[in-house]
């Protein structure tokens, strides 16, 4: 049964030389897009370290205000807070506390307003907070052109102290 009129033959030649042309164009596609496809993953891989690397500072921060905010004489043991976050970071190197580990106050009446500590002049009665920040630098696995060498990851907890 032949071909019904009108329509070409898409490989005139023998069907062999079909396949060894179609063989050809896979392998042309697939060197043009293996070099983007591992690029977008190694992207993918610096982006997951980085969110790794935050969750780890932050969670170090989180961990020091836990600590401190166990009791009023442990939330002035900056020592003990800064020990605990580096404690929960150990696998982050260089983590710093910027600034140092500090208690806040603040009056009953207006909580989300900070005072000096001791707190004066409060109708009601003071109340302590415990604050961190810590920060540690990360760096990628690559430098990139237009990108910095290194990226700097922050984490700030506050917490209320038990009194």
């Amino acid at each position: 049964m032949g071909r019904p009129h009108g329509i070409r033959d898409p490989c005139p030649r023998i069907r062999v030389d079909c396949r060894f042309a179609e063989r050809g164009q896979s392998l042309l596609e697939m060197a043009f897009l293996t070099p983007v496809l591992l690029l977008l993953m190694v992207g993918i891989i610096e982006v997951g370290r980085f969110a790794y690397y935050s969750i780890e500072v932050t969670n170090a921060a989180r961990a020091g205000v836990q600590y401190g905010a166990q009791n009023l004489a442990d939330a002035n043991d900056i020592t003990g807070i800064q020990q605990a976050a580096l404690r929960d970071a150990a696998d982050v190197s260089g983590l710093t506390f910027n600034p140092r580990p500090k208690v806040l106050c603040a009056c009953s009446e207006s909580s989300s307003v900070y005072v000096g500590c001791p707190a004066t002049g409060c109708t009601g009665h003071p109340i302590v907070f415990v604050q961190v920040d810590t920060t540690a630098n990360f760096s990628p696995l690559f430098h990139y052109p237009g990108l910095p060498t290194t990226f700097t990851a922050d984490g700030h907890a506050i917490m209320r102290v038990a009194q």
